[in-house]
């Protein structure tokens, strides 16, 4: 039985496959003829033209996206109906269904049906493929009063994707998506949805389908706007990369909280208590200060030269210019228009009596420009009110001792500004994002500058279609193109970029919607900066509030949400760990216990033959972690292994295993992952698994923990098989429970 119905679902998964590629086939064919048609010169042509490429090129990427296990289940409903479920959805040009997409309603039973409620299924199968071809087939009876529905066995789709090897690249759990799991990814979209849960509870995979679902349910509400996924660190993001585009979605922005400011990838270290003073929502009432600060009034009359006559430029007139900007309630670099426009009126009037002559319309222009002209006058009027860019801002306040405590003023310690004190030219780090968007939000854009540009780029189209004209008329094709036309079909403007393009490169994007992992540790400057990111405040946080390292990180969730979204925000709770062993569970509970805080709720439901070891050794003992690491590699057979230690020890434990592993073999950094062997501090392993961990020097981490043991537990929930520890120091207190190697 087993190989005849093998056989039929092969077919079936053919026939799939070949309707697969002829719509790729299709799509391309659009894609070359879109890009080569002629338009009809006008810009509404150019941009009906542009937005069918970007059709065209997203779907040929969402069929690319879907190779690997297109198909994966089937429904036999009680009423005689099969519905196969897979990635996406596929029908032939009659409308004859071959695939239903797994986001379709439809298509929740597969993942919701018990057979308690078996909701209308007869029989629910799983379908193991491998490179087109069908590799396995496990069946469940729901419903036995509908008859003729025989059951195939099978080792269990769950257990096979748990026990399956890691590879570096989180891979979708579409196939196996639990109950308790669906709901949270099908729930609706308005609102904050928060979902808390222990280690390896799944809510990842939950964020990333449920931002898939979104995009299927309400693409016509989210999909122009995009969806913005923010995840702890770029290793992270390396790491789930490839889940989006396997569920057949393009249309997501990942970043790091580092990346959220166009322009800067902050990945520079600064130490937790810098952190949690920048975190803090005292530096938005801080960074405002220092902009008003920049609005300056000289301190005495300055006495100016235009073209020979002089002029004074009075300290109550910078005061009267200064009001009239800030009435205008506009940024800082919008409002020096009016404030220069009001300081020249003023020295206007000085300048006509200089030169005895009426201050008209007639004569206010050409005063105007000679005041312009005049370099005394740029020089003081710029001082008063210089056009700035957030990272100028920041730059100064941090080097500057006595702008940061004029711009505190009261509202740090002297301790705090000391711990914001660095020189200019400091790279950024992932806590002056949101003070760089708090600035460039007080700030605007600077007009001046855009104007150069728009004066430069109206130069340089004016040039390239002098050329075009050119071209044209050698080529003898003057009276089939215009230049125009040629320019932009060679143009790589906006217009052909995606809606995730776009939106990366715009600060001021307004996101459909935004998911958060590892939420915990997000500041409330962070948050501040997110909320601004999506203004309908349409969010999915996930994260584990027992998790929290970072000190400015939360609490509760409630301390974090509720300033912004008080009264629209729901918790669900994951309760189920399907990643982490009961005894490696077990023993990272004990130390949370230890330390009075509540162990994690969720349950593990699975365990494996090895205890969690503890291996008594020297300081940096060389010879010891390359034992323990080549032993780790014997069992791995091709998944992966993490070594995590303090930040202390990092360089030491890189250096080592480089030195006596393969070339290749051992990686740290954001490439890590595609290494056999991760060199990584538990802050760098968050929301990341393992099939092995080799935890070095507990105390040792836990000692340069922010936030006391919750880095070690993140360290310690991290394998997916086995947990060893290696120490020379004494066991923090909760370790008794690892077994002496």
């Amino acid at each position: 039985m087993v190989a005849r119905e093998t056989a039929a679902e092969q077919a079936h998964l053919d026939e799939v496959y070949a309707h697969l590629d002829r719509r790729r086939a299709e799509v391309s064919a659009q894609l070359a003829k879109a890009e080569r048609a002629p338009t009809a010169g006008t810009p509404a042509a150019r941009v009906e033209r542009d937005a069918l490429v970007r059709m065209y090129s997203e779907r040929a990427a969402t069929l690319r996206g879907v190779e690997e296990r297109l198909l994966f289940g089937r429904l036999d409903m009680v009423d005689g109906a099969s519905h196969y479920v897979g990635r996406v959805g596929l029908s032939t040009d009659d409308r004859v269904q071959l695939l239903l997409d797994w986001r379709a309603p439809a298509a929740a039973a597969f993942y919701q049906a018990t057979a308690a409620t078996p909701l209308g299924v007869a029989r629910r199968r799983h379908l193991s493929t491998e490179q087109r071809r069908v590799t396995g087939i496990e069946d469940e009876l729901l419903d036995t009063s509908a008859g003729g529905h025989p059951a195939v066995a099978g080792q269990g789709a769950l257990l096979a994707a748990l026990n399956a090897r890691r590879s570096g690249r989180m891979r979708d759990i579409v196939t196996t998506i639990q109950a308790e799991q669906d709901r949270i990814i099908r729930a609706p979209l308005p609102g904050v949805l928060v979902v808390q849960g222990g280690p390896g509870t799944g809510k990842t995979a939950v964020a990333l389908h449920r931002a898939a679902y979104l995009l299927f349910t309400h693409r016509e509400r989210i999909a122009s706007s995009g969806v913005l996924v923010v995840g702890p660190n770029r290793a992270f993001l390396r790491y789930i990369e490839q889940v989006l585009p396997s569920l057949g979605e393009t249309g997501a922005v990942l970043s790091t909280p580092g990346q959220l400011f166009p322009g800067v990838d902050a990945t520079a270290l600064e130490s937790a208590d810098a952190a949690a003073v920048k975190g803090g929502l005292r530096m938005a009432d801080v960074v405002a200060q220092a902009v008003r600060n920049r609005q300056r009034v000289p301190g005495k009359p300055l006495r100016l030269s235009v073209d020979g006559a002089q002029v004074t430029l009075r300290p109550a007139d910078v005061v009267f210019a200064r009001d009239r900007a800030r009435a205008s309630r506009k940024p800082h670099n919008a409002a020096r228009v009016v404030f220069v426009k009001a300081v020249l009126e003023r020295l206007a009037r000085q300048l006509a009596a200089a030169q005895r002559v009426e201050l008209n319309e007639d004569t206010r222009p050409g005063l105007l420009a000679e005041l312009r002209e005049s370099r005394d006058v740029r020089r003081e009027v710029n001082l008063c009110w210089m056009p700035l860019t957030p990272q100028k801002l920041l730059t100064e306040l941090y080097a500057d001792p006595a702008k940061l405590a004029a711009a505190a003023d009261g509202r740090l310690s002297r301790a705090e500004r000391r711990l914001l004190r660095r020189d200019p030219g400091s790279a950024w780090t992932p806590a002056d994002v949101p003070l760089l968007d708090e600035a460039a939000e007080l700030l605007g854009s600077d007009d001046t500058a855009a104007q150069l540009d728009a004066a430069r780029a109206a130069a340089e189209r004016k040039a390239e279609r002098d050329y075009a004209q050119q071209a044209l008329a050698m080529s003898g094709a003057a009276g089939m193109l215009t230049a125009d036309d040629l320019l932009d079909r060679y143009a790589s403007d906006a217009a052909s970029l995606s809606v995730a393009e776009r939106a990366s490169e715009d600060r001021e994007w307004a996101f459909g919607h935004v998911i958060v992992d590892e939420a915990q540790e997000l500041s409330p400057m962070q948050w501040r900066l997110l909320m601004r990111r999506c203004p309908t405040r349409s969010m999915t946080v996930v994260g584990d509030i027992a998790q929290t390292g970072a000190l400015a990180g939360a609490s509760s969730w409630g301390e974090m949400l509720d300033p912004y979204v008080e009264g629209r925000w729901h918790q669900e709770q994951l309760t189920v760990n399907y990643r982490t062993p009961r005894r490696v569970m077990e023993v990272a509970n004990d130390v949370l216990e230890a330390a009075g805080i509540p162990a994690a709720a969720a349950k593990s439901v699975r365990d494996v033959h090895w205890d969690p070891t503890s291996h008594s050794v020297a300081p940096r003992d060389a010879a010891a972690l390359l034992d323990v690491v080549r032993d780790e590699l014997g069992h791995l057979d091709g998944g992966r292994l993490a070594v995590l230690t303090s930040r202390a020890d990092q360089e030491w434990a890189v250096g080592v295993l480089r030195d006596a592993l393969p070339a290749g073999s051992v990686g740290d950094g954001p490439t890590t992952l595609d290494s056999a062997v991760s060199v990584m501090t538990a802050t760098e392993a968050k929301g990341l698994e393992f099939d092995a961990v080799v935890l070095v020097e507990p105390a040792a981490l836990l000692a340069e923990s922010a936030r006391g043991v919750n880095d070690l537990f993140v360290a310690m929930t991290r394998p997916t098989q086995r947990l060893r520890v290696l120490h020379s120091s004494a066991l923090p207190a909760g370790l008794g429970g690892l077994r002496a190697a």
